[in-house]
């Protein structure tokens, strides 16, 4: 469900409510205001980075020239930033210090774009059945994902132009979908992808090795567990 089943205006205001609902959890607690004013100001920098990060991202699918590193910056805020802040409000009610706080952001934001590389491939090689999401809709929309970005890299100049052309067709069928999809296999994609996830898995695992003197061996699991469930979920 979104904001096209009640309107683009019901999706604002239902986003707004959701904002505003949130701050309550820091007016009515029984934490230091410095504290509570702290954890306000990361709120509003994870809102701020999100709304950053989705705005480059709709941009993006009008520029023809990009770079890994685009998506990389895009999705280090669209999705990173939401994972970060939400670990650095906890640290911050914890008084964690600044070399922890500097570990637990890097976790979290290579968390998140673990997160985001894994959920574009399952967006378009995904089981729907699995995923309960459609494997066509990036691909309709021409999103900037980092298969697109990776295929345009690797094809040459020929299947490169087929490709823009198949996915600036706005009246795009089914059978152009596969020959996307076709595409993207025939430059092996997936496997650059991964390849890139394994990344900054490795990167959200170095943090986590550093912070494992301070945390708990329960709290190391976890965080363990769920980095390799968000690099090796099927949904």
């Amino acid at each position: 469900m979104d904001a096209l089943d009640f309107g683009n205006s019901i999706g604002i205001i239902g986003g707004d409510t959701a904002f505003f609902l949130g701050l309550e959890a820091y007016f009515y607690n029984d934490f230091a205001t410095d504290l509570n004013l702290k954890a306000v100001s990361l709120y509003e920098q994870a809102f701020i980075e999100i709304a950053n990060g989705v705005l480059i991202e709709m941009d993006m699918v009008n520029k023809e020239e990009l770079t890994i590193n685009d998506y990389i910056n895009m999705i280090s805020l669209k999705t990173g930033a939401l994972i970060e802040k939400s670990l650095l409000i906890g640290a911050n009610y914890a008084n964690v210090n600044k070399a922890n706080v500097k570990l637990l952001s890097s976790y979290g934001i290579n968390l998140g774009i673990v997160f985001q590389i894994i959920d574009d491939i399952l967006g378009t090689f995904g089981d729907e059945k699995v995923t309960g999401k459609p494997t066509d809709g990036d691909i309709r929309e021409g999103k900037k994902t980092c298969l697109l970005i990776e295929a345009y890299e690797k094809l040459d100049d020929s299947k490169k132009k087929h490709l823009n052309d198949l996915i600036h067709n706005q009246n795009m069928a089914k059978n152009d979908v596969q020959k996307v999809k076709d595409l993207f296999l025939e430059a092996e994609v997936v496997d650059s992808c991964k390849e890139l996830s394994r990344n900054y898995f490795d990167k959200a695992k170095n943090a986590l090795d550093g912070l494992k003197k301070v945390i708990d061996p329960s709290e190391t699991e976890f965080f363990e567990s769920l980095l390799k469930f968000v690099m090796n979920r099927n949904y």
